[in-house]
């Protein structure tokens, strides 16, 4: 099978870790007789230094020209007092936006081998964390109307936060089809007694349920589902949200593994095509040092294979390999434990191939 892999290295440690990452795949493609193309396209900062743009018309045009999209990490200070409109960030909006990547998957699983690294307590996690976040990707505050005005002599800023029912419904879609292939446990997540939009989220997601009977569906307001996944996370399986609710909610729960260099990501549209990307930011601070974990990104790849090929063997030997060096007692700086076997990103890299 022959898959077009538009590679978005970006900033900082993103090329280091996105090296190790190819090198995955294409032992992936090696061992299972698959041949992955890749055409590499300049993002955030380095287009900004390169081209004043954080991402080119022609970049743009090879993302949506490829099956698939992988991605590094973007931006750092060297870019902070860039203009609003040509923030590093801003190409990552651009792109979920052109390629119509409406919906967020963000898993938070504790790796056993990991959880002394957990800020909550053994009690609570000692049955695991395995839960799965649906956040709305391309609606609501972020890309609703905003405006800064005079109003009696002082500023006035104001956000709208829009949303329709077809918005609503195919994220929601996407949240029960979800829980059908895990536990079949579903939390819907709003402010549907303060917000507007939240009351119109609630009504569809309670239509969309009575065609799911067999998932056990919830609804949970935001601040007591925030408290919740502090107090008990593992009574949580999906959990779907709009955009900012999900921006915050998904960040909180990325903590409970106590490794955030763990932890990948995938936004998906209505098709097969997604972008994949660790959750963790550009760390420009440890770039072209060695030093970082190339993990999230590499379990980022197995996440690609399961959801945009329809290749799970490929993405179950990944995840057993990163499993496998973990049991081995291996790590990287960001999840070193007493005790066990500290190795650079090109080396944690190597470990996982040798799996392979």
């Amino acid at each position: 099978m022959n898959k077009k892999i538009t590679v978005l290295s970006g900033d900082g440690i993103g090329p280091e870790i996105m090296a190790q990452a190819i090198k995955v795949l294409d032992k992936i493609g090696e061992k299972y007789g698959h041949k992955f193309e890749y055409t590499y396209v300049d993002i955030g900062g380095c287009s900004i230094d390169k081209y004043g743009v954080p991402i080119t018309d022609e970049g743009m045009e090879k993302c949506k020209a490829s099956d698939s999209v992988l991605l590094g990490a973007v931006g750092g200070p060297k870019w902070d007092g860039c203009p609003a409109n040509i923030r590093p960030e801003k190409a990552l909006l651009a792109v979920r936006k052109e390629l119509e990547l409406f919906a967020n998957l963000r898993p938070t699983k504790l790796f056993l081998q990991l959880a002394d690294a957990s800020p909550l307590k053994k009690e609570i996690t000692q049955n695991g964390i395995d839960l799965l976040i649906v956040r709305e990707l391309t609606g609501g505050v972020y890309f609703g109307p905003k405006k800064t005005e005079e109003v009696n002599g002082e500023l006035v800023a104001t956000d709208v936060m829009p949303y329709s029912e077809h918005e609503i419904e195919r994220i929601g879609r996407v949240a029960f089809e979800t829980a059908m292939k895990r536990n079949k446990k579903l939390a819907s997540v709003d402010k549907a007694n303060v917000i507007e939009t939240s009351r119109l989220w609630r009504k569809v997601m309670h239509r969309l349920s009575e065609e799911y009977p067999e998932v056990q569906y919830s609804d949970v307001l935001v601040d007591n589902a925030a408290m919740q996944l502090i107090k008990n996370p593992t009574q949580f399986d999906v959990i779907v949200t709009e955009n900012m609710f999900g921006d915050i909610l998904s960040d909180e729960a990325s903590m409970l593994t106590g490794s955030i260099g763990m932890m990948p990501s995938a936004s998906l549209s209505s098709g097969t095509r997604g972008m994949y990307e660790p959750i963790h930011g550009s760390a420009p601070d440890i770039a072209g040092k060695d030093l970082a974990n190339p993990l999230g990104t590499i379990l980022s790849v197995a996440m690609m294979l399961r959801y945009s090929f329809d290749m799970a063997k490929e993405a179950d030997d990944i995840e057993a390999a990163v499993n496998d060096v973990l049991d081995e007692g291996y790590r990287t700086a960001d999840i070193m434990q007493e005790g066990a076997k500290r190795v650079s990103c090109t080396e944690m890299g190597a470990l996982v191939l040798g799996k392979l």
